[in-house]
């Protein structure tokens, strides 16, 4: 049932994509921040209680609510599994961003794609040149593809048995390692360390996904090479691996508010450009039918066995 499942919440979040601002991630970011407030005091241990309420509840409850359902009927506990993936999800609505902005480029439209690209990242976007555009939209793309839907994809199924907790478990670890990131002392390492063990193997499977989506060999070499320079483990992989399996450089150097900010560069071959950014969407949509795929062999197999 997980590939059926899958199939039906990735078709519906891309005839119906979520559109922001998305009223459960304002929920759970203002009970996130509500959490921080409450508890952080700096420490280390302050830090892993915050994680802990923030993440078991929200576990507990999609699971009890599945089991209630599957228990009345198998088919309420699929819908239920259905409905709480499609709302974890969420790549249509950045792909859409991006497509947008590979418009405005094209159209020469400077502000306008800055404008798109800042209200869509946050922070500031108003010195990026074209090139710069066109890096970290793609850039934005390769990792939103990963942690809006490869990632998720990969907890749901592994964590099927349990209904659809693997989906919300990345999710909400995922959104605390960023939004504590920068929290006083050490509050946010246990958010990061935890979100580092949950998306070790996840960022491989989405890094080995676009190698086999794009030019294997570059993928691999730039993954093996470049990865390591970047300042986020896992998003180092996943970032190397597209760049490479797109042959277009990223990373470089980038203009922020009049300063040159360094960041090592990813990749190989030519410069990023408005149609690297659709073969950035391409890419993540031919890595979903590879997995999409690989999951209808695996069904086919078991009704075969």
């Amino acid at each position: 049932m997980a590939f059926f499942t899958v199939l039906a919440a990735v078709a519906l979040e891309h005839l119906r994509p979520l559109r922001q601002p998305l009223p459960h991630y304002q929920q759970y970011a203002r009970f996130t921040y509500w959490l921080e407030h409450r508890f952080n005091g700096g420490d280390y241990s302050h830090g892993a209680i915050a994680w802990a309420l923030a993440v078991i509840p929200a576990l507990a409850g999609v699971a009890l609510i599945y089991s209630l359902l599957d228990g009345i009927s198998p088919l309420l506990g699929w819908l239920w599994n259905v409905a709480v993936l499609y709302v974890t999800l969420g790549f249509k609505y950045f792909s859409d961003d991006a497509e947008r902005i590979a418009r405005l480029l094209r159209a020469g439209d400077l502000e306008g794609a800055r404008s798109q690209l800042g209200s869509w990242r946050g922070g500031d976007a108003s010195t990026f040149s074209t090139d710069e555009l066109a890096r970290i939209t793609i850039e934005k793309v390769t990792t939103a593809s990963h942690r809006q839907m490869f990632g998720v994809l990969f907890w749901f199924v592994l964590l099927v048995p349990f209904g659809p907790i693997g989906a919300v478990l990345f999710r909400a670890s995922s959104i605390l390692a960023r939004r504590w990131s920068d929290s006083r002392g050490m509050f946010g390492v246990f958010a990061q360390r935890a979100f580092h063990a949950i998306n070790w193997l996840p960022a491989r499977m989405t890094a080995l996904t676009y190698a086999i989506a794009g030019n294997f060999d570059d993928a691999t070499y730039c993954w093996r090479s470049q990865a390591e320079t970047w300042p986020e483990a896992e998003e180092g992989v996943v970032l190397a691996a597209g760049a490479g399996a797109m042959g277009v450089r990223l990373g470089q150097s980038i203009n922020v508010g009049g300063e040159s900010v360094w960041r090592p560069e990813l990749g190989t071959g030519q410069a990023a450009d408005p149609d690297g950014i659709d073969s950035a969407i391409s890419m993540t949509w031919r890595g979903l039918v590879i997995w999409l795929v690989a999951g209808l062999l695996t069904v086919i197999a078991g009704w075969i066995a």
